[in-house]
């Protein structure tokens, strides 16, 4: 049983060197500081908003419908940034435990 508790203990901190596991005393992906998380988040629906403007404007532009497909991918953009959010916020995990 030595041999076990070596190599159990080897491998910890085989992952850990590797960063497949989280450092201890942190849990989840979330940053440790409250404006860290909303500047996680910020991110996540800009960045959402602007990949959804520009493919909506390039495609308005390239077949000439514009504001339709715009106004469309502005909405997308809009729905995948609070999406993104949504899950940064959500437990990991609760979908596996509903099944």
């Amino acid at each position: 049983m030595a041999e076990d508790d070596g190599f159990e203990q080897r491998l910890r901190q085989a992952r850990a060197r590797q960063g497949m596991d989280p450092p201890p005393g942190r849990k989840g992906a979330l940053p440790a500081s409250g404006w860290g998380i909303g500047f996680r988040a910020g991110v996540e629906v800009v960045s959402a908003l602007i990949v959804g403007v520009a493919a909506g404007w390039f495609l308005d532009r390239w077949l000439g419908t514009w504001p339709w497909l715009f106004l469309l991918f502005f909405v997308f953009g809009s729905v995948a940034g609070v999406m993104n959010v949504y899950r940064l916020f959500s437990p990991r995990g609760a979908a596996r435990k509903q099944d």
